[in-house]
């Protein structure tokens, strides 16, 4: 590998080093034209062919923002909340749901404290309820007492979220059990041109603009919903869809319009990054919030069902980007995409509020942070509201010992202001004296892909190089624990094996205060 031959000195959170000739940004000058963040494969594509084209994939903005913020939070609230189920039935009485006590700037307040940097509400599950008065449902908050039927939760949580400074994600169920009810999901309907928005009796809005879209009855009813989202409750930085159907006969199975929800999502919210079924993110593949321990952000992918973006290989392979992998997906591959992992996990058992449940401790959340964040994904932790509409006090404390938990475990950055030089391959940083280091935190500069196949920490004792620890991936960030503290002054990065020029961002080294 060749490497640009220059001394940097140490950011404030690790060494910015540019390590390839294709560019010398972190000297100062523009990047070059970046490819599109996928990239065709043909059936005739050699396994050196897929290797170089998957080292030409780069994200888009707002994937680069998406991976940046390292933890996200969920909130499942609802009818389940109230009637105690995990999936709703549709034909719930909607006075069921009385958060009297709803306080969403608490659920901010605890979230932002909790090193929280966006939220996302279940606007609507699959039980079809809506947290927001929509024009195209009765199964919502204004057919509620609550608040005399004048109350929206949407419109609160969007408030909150940024009055403390987390960015605002909404979960829109593509599963509804009450439309199913009321004949309009799964009713068979073929796809026809639809305008956005449809207005209604009473309807009083002017869009400034309106959509004309292919849809089913039920991807029309869809389509509606998002644009009152996305168009009357300010920025929008997820979207957050999953793949589920309705508990419904198997031949009533209803095919989501994707290619149309999308479309609109990107026009009304072009920062958003669609997820977890969406071209932007994807599930991880389990719900215990955990990455791969290689976990490639590059991986092939196929279309299906109007423009879904989904795995050529099954979503819970251990293993979605290597070479072999490429080349064992390359029959069922349409592209190869950058498409980095989400790792969902509830901070409870369940996704919605228990009373009978506890949270987890924060040894398993630490686990699930350098399991997640750690491996080159984005946490998403699930906190459920009670049926008062706060976050529960014991989730509270504990979404608090966890960031200070995160904090011992990665204090100051002792590399911070080190001398960094680079040679041939390798990063090595002086931090002036003997210390102690047991976590190390690594990260390309991902504006240039992902790169790195495999690599080896290397600390200076006794006259020689010796291996502290190896592994492969490294992505947008990747955390290494120590068993024990190693002592050394000078501290190497060395990379064995790598697709294409590497960039690293990031070579933190730390002594743990747990």
């Amino acid at each position: 590998m060749t490497v640009s031959r220059r001394t940097f000195v140490a950011g404030s959170v690790s060494a910015l080093i540019a390590t390839g000739l294709t560019s010398t940004s972190a000297l100062g000058s523009p990047l070059p034209a970046e490819p599109a963040y996928r990239i065709p494969v043909s059936p005739d594509d050699t396994p050196d062919d897929l290797v170089r084209k998957a080292s030409q994939v780069r994200p888009t903005a707002r994937q680069i923002a998406w991976q940046a913020l390292e933890r996200t939070a969920f909130l499942h609230f609802g009818v389940n909340t109230f009637t105690g189920l995990e999936w709703g039935t549709g034909d719930e009485d909607p006075d069921v749901f009385q958060p009297t006590g709803l306080d969403t700037d608490q659920w901010a307040r605890a979230l932002r404290d909790g090193g929280f940097r966006l939220a996302i509400l279940t606007v609507k599950h699959h039980d079809g309820f809506v947290l927001y008065p929509s024009r195209y449902t009765d199964h919502s908050v204004a057919s509620s007492s609550w608040r005399d039927g004048q109350g929206d939760v949407l419109r609160s949580f969007a408030d909150s979220m940024r009055r403390y400074g987390l960015k605002v994600g909404v979960y829109i169920s593509p599963a509804d059990e009450n439309q199913y009810l009321d004949g309009v999901y799964a009713n068979g309907s073929a796809r026809s041109t639809r305008t956005v928005p449809t207005l209604v009796e009473g309807d009083d809005r002017t869009p400034p603009k309106t959509y004309t879209l292919g849809a089913t009855d039920y991807g029309a009813h869809m389509l509606n919903q998002l644009y009152e989202v996305l168009t009357e409750y300010g920025p929008v930085d997820e979207v957050w869809f999953d793949g589920a159907q309705g508990r419904i006969p198997s031949d009533k199975v209803e095919s989501y319009d994707w290619d149309s929800w999308y479309t609109l999502v990107r026009d009304l919210a072009p920062d958003a990054a669609i997820a977890v079924t969406g071209p932007d993110l994807r599930w991880v593949g389990n719900e215990s919030g955990l990455a791969r321990e290689d976990e490639w952000s590059v991986v092939p992918v196929k279309e299906n069902q109007y423009g879904r973006t989904d795995w050529a290989l099954s979503y819970d392979t251990p293993d979605e980007g290597s070479r072999a992998a490429l080349v064992a997906a390359r029959p069922k591959t349409d592209y190869l995409q950058w498409w980095p992992a989400e790792c969902d996990v509830s901070i409870r058992d369940g996704w919605f509020y228990h009373a009978e449940q506890q949270p987890k401790t924060v040894d398993q959340l630490t686990d699930i942070y350098f399991g997640s964040v750690g491996r080159n994904a984005v946490l998403l932790l699930n906190v459920p509201p009670d049926t008062d509409g706060l976050l529960a006090a014991a989730d509270v404390t504990r979404l608090r010992e966890f960031r200070e938990r995160v904090d011992r475990e990665l204090p100051e950055d002792l590399a911070r202001g080190a001398r960094t030089a680079i040679s041939e391959g390798v990063v090595t940083v002086d931090l002036g004296a003997v210390r102690a280091v047991d976590r190390i935190r690594l990260a390309e500069d991902i504006r240039h892909g992902q790169q790195i196949e495999g690599f080896v920490v290397e600390a200076y004792r006794d006259g020689a190089w010796r291996e502290v620890v190896a592994a492969g991936t490294v992505g947008a960030s990747r955390i290494l624990l120590l068993p024990t503290a190693v002592r050394a002054r000078r501290w190497r990065l060395r990379v064995t094996a790598a697709r294409s020029a590497v960039h690293v961002s990031a070579f933190g080294l730390y002594k743990s205060r747990v």
